[in-house]
């Protein structure tokens, strides 16, 4: 749903990117590489291998997002919401390689 609202330009997504000191081309670019994300988990339930891409695509995306909230110096909970995703992405990961083998 953030990718939707990150393309869609809701106000809240506007204002995050604003105070992250990044442009709003790069909001839409990132709404439109987690709903990839999103569209990808969805494919991987029936091949696996979309599911691990996606899942390390989305990994990749709130890495980004931390990083991009380090930058500016913000707290620990304006990067709440990427930091568990980017911990219930990794779980995902760990319990498709288990399931694989």
């Amino acid at each position: 749903m953030s990718g939707v609202g990150k393309v869609s330009g809701l106000s809240m997504h506007v204002n995050n990117f604003t105070r992250l000191q990044l442009p709003q081309w790069f909001r839409v670019v990132t709404g439109t590489v987690q709903l990839i994300g999103a569209a990808g988990l969805a494919v991987g339930y029936f091949y696996s291998h979309w599911a691990m891409i996606a899942g390390l695509w989305l990994a990749v995306t709130m890495a980004g997002a931390i990083l991009a909230h380090v930058r500016v110096k913000d707290g620990i909970k304006q990067m709440m919401a990427a930091l568990i995703l980017l911990c219930l992405t990794v779980v995902y990961l760990v319990c498709l390689m288990q399931i694989d083998r």
